[in-house]
């Protein structure tokens, strides 16, 4: 994602992250600009392929878990709509752990 766009030279991305967590989304930015990749990695290990890991698992999912997401921290996301589905409770909890890492962020 961020390091493959740096590494041909695109300096600029939109993250659906910064929905929930703009800070985070910047500090992503910010340390591939250093081109700080151990931290970078390490950041996107703890923060980012979690997350990733469980949009991938349905389609529509990238929109499903950022909602969800957001009304977690207290934004209004409204629901999702047809054909997309909410995430399961189980997910929501998985989330909920993703969303521990990410507290400074917020």
């Amino acid at each position: 994602m961020i390091a493959a766009y740096h590494g041909i030279g695109v300096r600029t991305f939109s993250s659906s992250i910064a929905t929930v967590a703009p800070r985070l989304s910047l500090k992503l930015h910010e340390l591939s600009e250093a081109d700080d990749t151990e931290a970078l990695a390490e950041l996107l290990h703890r923060c980012v392929v979690p997350l990733f890991a469980i949009r991938s698992r349905r389609k529509g999912y990238e929109v499903s878990t950022m909602k969800a997401m957001m009304e977690m921290v207290g934004l209004n996301a409204g629901p999702v709509r047809p054909p997309l589905v909410n995430v399961t409770p189980e997910e929501e909890d998985e989330l909920r752990t993703i969303l521990s890492e990410w507290v400074k962020f917020l």
